[in-house]
Parts: C-alpha cells; sequence; structure tokens
C-alpha cells in the first residue's frame, strides 16, 4: 500500500509543483520558480520509483534506467536552483561570477540547468517503456512520457549551439516554459490514476 501512496502523492505533488512553477514564470516571480523546481525535482523522483516498482519483470531494466535518470536530473536542479535561492541572491556577486552563477544571465548554470532537464527527458521515455498500455488512459499517459523523450535532443543541442544569451527575449523562454508546463501536467495527473490502479 505504501509503494502505491508513494507514486499517487509523489505525483500529485509534482502536479502541483509544476503548477506553482507556471504561476511563478507568468508573474515574474524568479525566486518562487526556483523554489517551486526543487519540489518538481524531489516529486519527479518519486514518481519515477513508482514506474520502476510497478513495471511488470520484462520491463523493469527500463524503470530502473528511469530512477537512474531522474536521480542525475534532480541533483543537477537542486543544484542549480539551491545556488540561486543562497549564494546568487545573498551575496553581492562579481560580475564574472554572476555570468557564471545567475541563472538571468545564461550562463554556466543556466547550460546545466537544460542538461538537467534533457535528463529528466531521457528518464520519462524510459518511464513510458515500463507501461503495459491496457486503457485508453495508460495509453494516452505511456505516449505523453515517450515523446517527452524527445526534448532530450533541444535540451542537449541548445546550449552547445549559444542559443540562449544574456540578451535574449525573455518572453521566448517564458513561453517555451508554459508550454512545457502544459505538456507536463497531464503527466502527473495521469501518473497519480495509473499508480492509484496498479495492484501490488
Amino acid at each position: 500500500m505504501m509503494n502505491k501512496k508513494i507514486g499517487v502523492y509523489g505525483s500529485i505533488a509534482n502536479f502541483i509543483a509544476v503548477l506553482c512553477f507556471a504561476l511563478s514564470m507568468l508573474f515574474d516571480f524568479h525566486y518562487g520558480s526556483y523554489f517551486s523546481s526543487m519540489f518538481i525535482a524531489f516529486s519527479f523522483v518519486l514518481m519515477m520509483c513508482g514506474y520502476a516498482y510497478f513495471a511488470e519483470k520484462e520491463v523493469k531494466a527500463a524503470g530502473y534506467v528511469s530512477v537512474a535518470f531522474s536521480v542525475i536530473y534532480a541533483a543537477i536542479i537542486l543544484l542549480v536552483y539551491f545556488a540561486q535561492l543562497t549564494t546568487v541572491r545573498l551575496n553581492d556577486l562579481t560580475e564574472q561570477a554572476a555570468i557564471l552563477l545567475d541563472f538571468q544571465q545564461f550562463g554556466l548554470l543556466f547550460n546545466y540547468d537544460l542538461l538537467g532537464y534533457g535528463v529528466m527527458s531521457l528518464a520519462t521515455f524510459f518511464a513510458g517503456l515500463t507501461i503495459k498500455a491496457r486503457t485508453k488512459t495508460d495509453k494516452g499517459l505511456k505516449y505523453l512520457l515517450m515523446i517527452h523523450g524527445v526534448f532530450f535532443i533541444s535540451c542537449l543541442i541548445m546550449p552547445m549551439l549559444g542559443v540562449f544569451k544574456a540578451d535574449s527575449q525573455t518572453w521566448i523562454g517564458i513561453a517555451v516554459l508554459e508550454f512545457w508546463c502544459l505538456y507536463f501536467c497531464p503527466i502527473s495527473i495521469l501518473s497519480s490514476i495509473h499508480f492509484s490502479t496498479c495492484m501490488e
């Protein structure tokens, strides 16, 4: 019973965190988006562990891979946003340090953030492989998870191409992130439904 609860509650917490992130972005509340991003990471690991636990024997390896990638993602994201909420927020950084550490400067930590979300995409792809779609709901969830894996390519390549600069139009980034939130919220909701119907 506890395994099911971890999957269900982790998915619900993920939905709430993604929603808070979306609202923070709309209201230009950077530190709110950083804080909620940390909880997206925490809850995402719980979700992926649920997929690994409930995976049938022949797809267990895919479940384990999804957990491994989710842990890598969470580690990167927590380092990036904890730095924003502590070092960047509480200190007067030199210009060079700000270029590297301040997320709004689209420097080192921004690039790490994109890498983290690329790894997250891989985690969802492998989680999708664990689902034996017996219902329309599970079939939709499986497709959403696996298609989300495509984001890995853009998240990996864009920083290498220098797509984002400090003088980039901020509304473009916000629009992309809001689209991601709209895409990911159904994954969280359908995941909670999926886990609630799984048999221990």
